[in-house]
């Protein structure tokens, strides 16, 4: 973890990839655009040279720690100290192939099925065109914290009509709560109506025969306007996101952990998140990862064109172990 706080970058980490700023309460309205991945450019950790490529090669072998440089989608250039001693993947670039415009990985060791992910603003989703047009999964907005300072929970108005379309096209599915937490009580809060809409949808639904892949915990940052978050710590974050995803795991869930290469840099100890084994959704919209760190899913995209959907698409590769 860098030693820069998470306070000098707190407005430049912004959200996660593709996702609309999802907080609503009774004080801030919901944002009705799709947001980028961060609000401002910080100044603090940007590289002053041209990063080598903004595609990452395989993962340097190594055990001392060195320099990783990066961009954001807005190409602003960034370096981190990359920590070896932290699990990394294999992923080479010569295995990733694009197949009827979708994304695939394929080496001797893993295979791939590409997926999305929706909420409420993607409207009515056609599952079975989705299905069809060569998707095998999909995460599923289960809910969200608003951002101001009432920081009421909600569920996702889209959610149930959602997973049951998804599961009767035959689609996998997970759940993702987008977060607002300011401390492990409230992150305690979120995983217990995870856990509460998920199995009272279960039960209620005993004649689907479905599995969940995981329950993804995605903290984000709010674009353009004063965040409940705006002076959480990288600490206090990473204290969020373990008693989040303990929770879940402890009701027999996968655990899942949603974030992007200046998340991973600045503002989560990731040394600590390793420690607890959780699967990793990375996001990054470059052409290949950046990231050396290891990780289960890539979110490569916000811009998809997926069948069943209207306008752009997250589109996600899941990758599995052969």
């Amino acid at each position: 973890m860098s030693l820069l706080t998470v306070a000098y970058f707190r407005k430049a980490a912004l959200n996660a990839p593709g996702r609309a700023a999802t907080g609503v309460n009774v004080s801030t309205p919901e944002p009705t655009a799709v947001k980028p991945v961060f609000t401002s450019k910080p100044t603090a950790g940007k590289s002053v040279s041209t990063p080598e490529s903004s595609v990452a090669k395989a993962p340097v072998t190594t055990t001392e720690p060195y320099t990783l440089r990066f961009v954001d989608v807005f190409k602003e250039e960034y370096e981190t100290v990359i920590d070896p001693t932290l699990p990394m993947h294999g992923y080479e670039n010569a295995g990733f192939i694009t197949l009827n415009g979708i994304k695939r990985y394929e080496d001797d060791t893993y295979t791939s099925v590409a997926g999305i992910d929706v909420s409420r603003y993607q409207g009515d989703v056609d599952f079975e065109a989705v299905r069809d047009g060569g998707f095998d999964f999909v995460f599923i907005r289960i809910g969200f914290r608003g951002y101001g300072k009432a920081g009421s929970i909600q569920e996702d108005r889209k959610f149930k009509n959602n997973i049951e379309k998804a599961v009767d096209a035959g689609l996998d599915v997970g759940v993702y709560f987008f977060s607002q937490a300011i401390n492990e009580d409230e992150a305690l809060e979120e995983a217990d109506f995870v856990i509460k809409t998920l199995n009272d949808f279960k039960e209620k639904h005993t004649d689907r025969d479905f599995h969940i892949l995981g329950i993804v915990y995605d903290p984000e940052s709010i674009l353009d306007h004063e965040a409940r978050t705006d002076d959480v710590t990288a600490s206090q974050f990473t204290l969020n996101t373990i008693a989040f995803l303990d929770a879940v795991r402890t009701e027999g869930y996968e655990p899942v952990l949603y974030c992007n290469m200046l998340w991973e840099a600045f503002m989560l100890e990731m040394d600590r998140i390793y420690e607890k084994g959780y699967e990793i959704w990375y996001a990054d919209y470059e052409e290949f990862p950046q990231t050396p760190y290891e990780f289960s899913y890539w979110q490569y995209t916000n811009e998809g064109s997926v069948p069943g959907v209207k306008g752009n698409a997250d589109i996600n590769i899941r990758f599995i172990p052969k």
